[in-house]
């Protein structure tokens, strides 16, 4: 038996299907997802569906699209111009995947393995222990009654530095923001959400969430969110698996039991992704 763990695959199924041939994963293997299954790509509904079908053997952390599409299934907010989620939202069986996708969790530790895995990372300032408590609290929330004005609360950049003292929506917020967001941050965790581009972006005062003494930093962290660090990360304890699929790079799988690294071409996107970056500044305009 093998873990393998792969990095945003944002509805790229045809890609994703390739890798999993690639490495050769079979009904003894195990599938570690590092949250943004859906969203830009083409086929975001047969991404779900496959998932969920294999049951226990996926072990899957949710991002910021994740959330993003759980917020238009409850009507809280509309597509973007950019997204391709109709095809989910217009599916029989919408609503078992979207309940599927609301039990997974934020942050996966699994001791065994000694492995993390979060979408887009744990804040310098907070210890495993904290991070998978305050975790905790937002999938309590997202699997219970109040699943929906959750979403009513959740989009918005304030606050943008953690608090012991932050209490109800506002604490939510920081913390969904911390786990599926996060690229740079300052000395004491203000987080910086403009900068979405390599480390040639950085802002005055921030560095990468990463470069920051940490109190996990003994801790192996699995993460996605932030292709344009194009998998270059080099620290033993960091594993940073979104490559680009949905741009036209390559989809990245790590076995785990050996950290042999696994990826599959995705240049057959690339035009379509430039299709998409067009739509989107045309929206944004």
């Amino acid at each position: 038996m093998a873990t393998y763990a792969i990095g945003d695959i944002q509805g790229c199924f045809d890609q994703l299907m390739r890798l999993l041939e690639r490495i050769g994963f079979g009904d003894s293997d195990q599938l570690w997802l590092a949250g943004d299954l859906v969203n830009r790509g083409p086929r975001s509904l047969e991404t779900l569906r496959f998932v969920r079908s294999l049951g226990s053997r996926a072990r899957v952390v949710l991002g910021n699209h994740d959330l993003h599409l759980l917020a238009i299934h409850y009507g809280v907010t509309q597509p973007r111009r950019s997204d391709t989620l109709g095809p989910i939202l217009e599916a029989d069986d919408r609503d078992e995947l979207m309940h599927w996708l609301l039990q997974q969790p934020l942050l996966v530790h699994d001791a065994e393995l000694d492995y993390v895995m979060v979408h887009a990372g744990i804040p310098p300032d907070w210890s495993l222990k904290q991070a998978s408590q305050r975790a905790r609290e937002v999938e309590t929330v997202l699997q219970g009654p109040e699943a929906e004005s959750f979403f009513q609360h959740m989009y918005g950049n304030k606050p943008d530095c953690w608090s012991k003292d932050l209490k109800g929506w506002d604490r939510l917020r920081v913390i969904t923001n911390y786990l599926t967001r996060m690229r740079f941050c300052d000395s004491k965790g203000r987080l910086d959400f403009a900068a979405k581009g390599g480390l040639d972006t950085q802002p005055a005062g921030f560095m990468p969430w990463y470069s920051h003494p940490r109190k996990a930093a003994e801790q192996r962290i699995i993460f996605g969110h932030w292709a344009a660090l194009e998998g270059g990360l080099r620290n033993p304890q960091l594993f940073s698996l979104d490559t680009g699929c949905v741009w036209g790079n390559s989809l990245t799988a790590m076995r785990l039991e050996d950290q042999r690294y696994y990826s599959c071409d995705c240049s057959a996107l690339r035009n379509a992704a430039s299709d998409t970056a067009k739509t989107k500044v045309l929206s944004d305009g």
